[in-house]
């Protein structure tokens, strides 16, 4: 399943939008009620989860990363819960890097479990209990902040400051998932990721409910030689031009764009024209990693593909170093305090 959002959620509200403003409201209201009264099953290990406001990427993989990897410096086992978006599998399964394709599992879950053991479910609590027996002590939950019937210990929302929450707008008018002050209740934090405005007037809002916002950038990991280059850039992710914007701020010159939908895995025909184009052109080829995930392990055209990449990866840094591990303290004891109040 391939999810492309349309272009005007993210621009100021149009037509468009007002037009389905009577199905934005009964889909907020539906989604509003859902969150409020889900009845939600609880685990014997903290569950964090990593979410946002929107549909589309805000950067909740690489965050998820970045707490996975201070769950080890504390000395804990951290596990991953993911869907297992645009992968084909419907059972409960752990995630072998070594050997599932995107295809079957998903492109994210192949990213967190380079990092950390990962199930991904269908049904997210059968999920966490596998990942309970599998001897983890904290789960980070890719996702599912809105829909989850999963008891949370701590819900960390992450928004873009570029994009923000676009033109403000509920599913199908604009890409908010549920109201705003409805997601707000069941979040514990808020994390904004870059430098842009677009995230303000929500943070504002989150203060005056009291809850605290952290700040994180997202940066390039490694050399890339690319300073000076002409590329052929191509990403199928929620935010294709984040991806060039950080391309160009690697001094590259792009001379192609190829945007996919997010989580699209390329034909034959699609691989055979950016293969073409970069061979006639002269150019670099780059990508995003869960781009070239999609192309790992797989044969033919998508092989010399993945050979000829150039893949840009990109990791998580908190404004405040510390902040990670406050989170998971946080998670810690409101497991702690929700296990003592069910004893």
């Amino acid at each position: 399943m391939v999810s492309e959002a349309p272009p005007f959620w993210w621009t100021k509200p149009d037509w468009r939008a007002w037009l389905l403003s009577p199905v934005s409201f009964l889909y907020g209201r539906i989604a509003g009620y859902r969150m409020a009264h889900a009845s939600r099953a609880a685990v014997p290990v903290p569950v964090i989860c990593v979410g946002n406001f929107t549909v589309g990427g805000a950067g909740k993989t690489p965050t998820a990363l970045t707490l996975a990897r201070a769950a080890k410096e504390k000395g804990l086992r951290p596990g991953f819960l993911s869907r297992g978006y645009s992968g084909t599998l419907d059972v409960t399964t752990v995630v072998d890097p070594a050997h599932h394709l995107a295809a079957a599992v998903g492109d994210e879950p192949l990213l967190l479990a380079r990092e950390a053991l990962t199930v991904i479910s269908r049904r997210r609590v059968e999920g966490a209990e596998r990942l309970a027996r599998e001897g983890v002590d904290l789960i980070i939950m890719d996702d599912g902040f809105q829909s989850a019937r999963l008891m949370i210990d701590y819900a960390l929302v992450v928004i873009d400051t570029v994009r923000g929450i676009g033109n403000g707008h509920i599913v199908p008018g604009g890409p908010v998932r549920a109201p705003i002050r409805r997601q707000l209740r069941h979040a514990s934090g808020l994390l904004k990721v870059g430098n842009g405005d677009a995230a303000d007037a929500i943070v504002r809002m989150a203060a005056r409910a009291g809850k605290p916002f952290f700040s994180a950038s997202l940066n390039v990991a490694g050399e890339n030689g690319l300073k000076g280059r002409a590329v052929l850039a191509f990403a199928g992710i929620a935010d294709p031009e984040k991806f060039y914007r950080t391309v160009e701020g690697l001094g590259a010159t792009i001379a192609v764009k190829h945007s996919f939908g997010d989580h699209e895995h390329l034909g034959d025909d699609e691989i055979d024209d950016i293969l073409a184009t970069a061979e006639r052109e002269g150019l670099q080829i780059v990508t995003t990693s869960k781009d070239f995930v999609r192309l790992a392990g797989r044969r033919g055209r998508a092989e010399d593909l993945a050979r000829a990449c150039r893949v840009i990866e990109v990791t998580m840094a908190f404004a405040d170093p510390q902040a990670p591990g406050l989170i998971i303290d946080r998670a810690i004891a409101a497991c702690r305090e929700r296990r003592l109040k069910a004893s």
